[in-house]
């Protein structure tokens, strides 16, 4: 985890919450080019050392607003929608264009948050996260607004960031605001004090947060401290601080004003708690060498499964059993019941030719599965 107060230093792989009033000038529609050179810069000096970097990034409405002449009042729905779609692209071109001077290959995602609640989409997710940071990618999330009709009108990409952190397996989640931290009252009010550390998150606590001051943002207070309880549940540490500053990261690792929220487990310790407590929604019975294969750290291939018990669906909960019966763990299942009861016994290499089309390698990859 990385030192609190201290910066980013021993994150592995954090992720950056950008809000649409730090990227679109309020006035005038237009991009904040210098601020968004900054943030790559920051970007560039994660990566050199070998973290990853997943952006959260709002703006797509705010920059097609512009470009469609929509003016400064409430869109409505098909006017969001349609800003949506012309901004995406510019939101995208950006930031190829400050992060490819520096080496760095961009990637877009586009989710709802129904992509987290689904389980077979949320492990599709995942996978993809990890292939693109696997190979020094670096993915800029939105939602997808296009589509997303309730995200437009109630969502909050707070509420995204959280979600894409939890995913990702990330151990640190920054959220740059437009304040610098939680306060006990609004900022700027007689009393009000800063707070630099929340190691719960209480009724008192979620009783300071506020709502959204900004016309371009959606995100309050409120919103970030749910974040939060998202976030150190799943093991990610929080972090909310001032992001108009430029290098707004460097400024954090230099000791700017900011509110940690700790997380008291690891990622990996949390998503492992979680699958371990699932009920199972079927059974896999494996050999003797591939029980072994998972006792050092493998995933769990077709080829070592013997036995396939149970109706389920991709991305449910699987018992995992020994040759004898015994209890080994539980996984994530990659494939349906039935793909898996056709591939179960084979090499990996034989899957397309068995179900008709190109599937994955493991059956429950090693890091979905709790032993």
């Amino acid at each position: 985890m990385a030192a609190l107060g201290g910066g980013l230093s021993g994150a592995s792989r954090v992720v950056v919450k950008i809000g649409s009033a730090l990227l679109v000038d309020r006035e005038s529609g237009a991009l904040r080019g210098e601020w968004l050179r900054g943030l790559a810069e920051d970007v560039a000096a994660l990566k050199a050392r070998g973290s990853d970097v997943i952006l959260v990034s709002s703006g797509a409405i705010a920059l097609g607003r512009g470009a469609l002449d929509l003016g400064a009042g409430a869109l409505s729905l098909d006017e969001a929608q349609a800003a949506a779609a012309v901004g995406q692209i510019r939101l995208a071109r950006a930031y190829e264009e400050v992060l490819a001077p520096h080496g760095l290959t961009s990637a877009q995602i586009l989710l709802t948050l129904d992509d987290s609640a689904d389980r077979r989409r949320y492990l599709n997710t995942r996978a993809t996260f990890a292939a693109l940071l696997g190979r020094g990618a670096v993915p800029i999330v939105n939602e997808n607004d296009t589509i997303a009709t309730d995200e437009i009108r109630y969502g909050d990409n707070d509420r995204l960031a959280a979600n894409v952190a939890v995913m990702a397996g990330a151990d640190v989640c920054v959220l740059l605001s437009d304040v610098d931290g939680l306060y006990t009252a609004p900022p700027g009010t007689d009393g009000a004090t800063h707070l630099p550390l929340v190691e719960a998150i209480t009724p008192e606590i979620e009783a300071m947060a506020g709502d959204a001051g900004s016309g371009l943002s959606k995100g309050g207070m409120k919103t970030k401290v749910l974040a939060a309880r998202t976030t150190t549940a799943a093991g990610c540490s929080m972090v909310i601080t001032q992001g108009a500053t430029m290098r707004p990261l460097a400024a954090l690792e230099s000791g700017a004003r900011a509110t940690w929220f700790p997380a008291t487990l690891s990622p990996q310790q949390a998503r492992k708690a979680w699958i371990g407590a699932m009920k199972p929604k079927g059974v896999l019975r494996l050999d003797a060498g591939a029980a072994a294969a998972l006792g050092r750290g493998k995933s769990l291939l077709p080829a070592g499964v013997a036995l396939v018990e149970g109706t389920f669906h991709r991305g449910d909960p699987l018992k995992l059993e020994g040759p004898d019966g015994d209890a080994l763990g539980m996984g994530l299942s990659r494939y349906t019941s039935d793909e898996a009861r056709v591939i179960a016994g084979h090499q990996s290499d034989k899957i397309e030719a068995l179900l008709g089309y190109p599937g994955r390698a493991a059956l429950v990859h090693r890091d979905d599965m709790a032993l």
